[in-house]
């Protein structure tokens, strides 16, 4: 590793996904060490998102109605807030919320 990427990992506390910044303008730097602060952010929000879908579908396993209910309110309303920080796409989050809904009624109608 050259200096400069040490610099660059040192600096951020963070693990850079790409190389060191190949630009040589201040602002070009400054935007790939924004971009990779962000990346990690988003990363780790869409991982509580598929955590979250986890802990309904093993409810959902369980065959426990009342803590599928409770965890797909937590998961509906989690991947609303990403569709709005724009971490997710909102017609993934739509479609996603549908087809975990119609999951939830199958269970409860049998």
């Amino acid at each position: 590793m050259n200096k400069l990427f040490k610099y660059y990992i040192d600096k951020l506390g963070c693990y850079l996904h790409h190389s060191a910044p190949m630009a040589n303008i201040k602002s070009a730097i400054k935007r790939a060490r924004q971009a990779n602060r962000r990346n990690a952010l988003k990363s780790s929000q869409r991982a509580s998102a598929r955590t979250s879908i986890k802990a309904f579908e093993k409810a959902l396993d369980d065959k426990d109605i009342e803590a599928a209910g409770n965890e797909f309110k937590k998961t509906q309303k989690l991947m609303d807030k990403l569709a709005n920080k724009k971490v997710l796409p909102k017609n993934h989050v739509a479609r996603t919320k549908s087809r975990l809904n119609k999951k939830l009624k199958a269970l409860k109608s049998n």
